[in-house]
């Protein structure tokens, strides 16, 4: 009799720490974000809401398609991202999600812009977990891809993919060595005055590293990341003088197009300003980064070195 006890309770234990178990995979996947907090799931998430469109990205990059996606307000969901997010349901604009609509969907995930998301944490993560990340530089990216392939179950694609881009951005850097540096500024607003971003902003960053120099300079505060750029006037861009101006997306007319001042920037004179996509805004997902490469790739570079 005693033996059979024996046996018995051997094969509760099997049982208890079994992968089928949920008790034993309580702390099977254990993730700090950008907050500091820390992140528990018991089995990889399979219905990931998106508040941000990183979220979006990285889902459909990494096979586990959201179950609801934030958008740009009037401006919609990103069209690279648009036919595929065909039916899924809306949240609204990223930086007021509807937080009802987010509960019906019952996501078992939630991957947020960390900004966006810090008055309603409480709120969103009483719905689901919530992974929430800077997203503002080329590291960020690197990192939030890693926590999110961890979170999804797919840790070595996610690696694979951010291989994949450092090795690209450093064939497209070793090709492109321009001497002197040619300047360059994002500017974004439909104000009177532009916003330029600074360096460590992930698409200004990435023109940096593959040999532009970008006129919005270094941010002041680098451990933080915010502001991601400053206000600046038509008086001291013309000063700074860049020769490629790339524009953001906008809802309205751009007023400071229409200074005075505009027609004598370099950029303009040479016919050398560009609108790029929205994904430009927020670049960190691995479709998205890919795609500002391939736009610096086809905009500003003379070499065409595969992907």
């Amino acid at each position: 009799m005693a033996c059979l006890r024996n046996r018995i309770a051997k094969i509760l234990l099997v049982v208890l720490l079994s992968p089928a178990s949920g008790w034993a995979q309580d702390e099977n996947i254990r993730l700090t974000d950008d907050r500091g907090e820390t992140l528990r799931l018991s089995t990889p998430a399979v219905r990931p809401a998106a508040i941000s469109t990183f979220g979006a990205d990285v889902a459909l990059a990494l096979d586990t398609p959201p179950v609801a996606v934030t958008d740009y307000g009037l401006q919609g969901v990103p069209d690279y991202l648009a036919s595929r997010l065909d039916g899924v349901t809306g949240l609204g604009p990223r930086h007021q999600p509807n937080l009802e609509v987010l509960s019906s969907v019952r996501p078992d995930l939630v991957i947020a812009i960390r900004r966006y998301t810090e008055k309603d944490g409480d709120q969103i993560e009483a719905i689901a977990p919530m992974l929430a990340l800077d997203l503002i530089t080329v590291q960020d990216s690197l990192r939030g891809l890693e926590l999110a392939g961890q979170a999804l179950g797919a840790p070595a694609k996610a690696s694979a993919l951010n291989t994949r881009f450092r090795d690209r951005v450093q064939l497209l850097a070793d090709r492109n060595k321009p001497e002197p540096a040619e300047t360059v500024a994002l500017l974004t607003s439909g104000s009177e005055t532009p916003f330029v971003y600074y360096d460590h902003f992930l698409p200004t960053a990435l023109l940096e590293r593959l040999g532009f120099d970008n006129v919005g300079g270094q941010t002041p505060n680098p451990d933080s990341g915010i502001p991601l750029g400053y206000r600046i006037s038509l008086e001291a861009l013309l000063e700074l003088n860049p020769d490629t101006i790339l524009l953001l997306p906008t809802s309205r007319q751009r007023a400071f197009t229409m200074n005075p001042i505009w027609p004598y920037l370099k950029a303009v004179r040479t016919d050398q300003v560009y609108e790029v996509p929205h994904y430009w805004k927020e670049g960190a997902g691995p479709i998205a980064r890919e795609r500002i490469l391939d736009d610096i790739q086809r905009l500003l570079l003379t070499s065409e070195p595969d992907k």
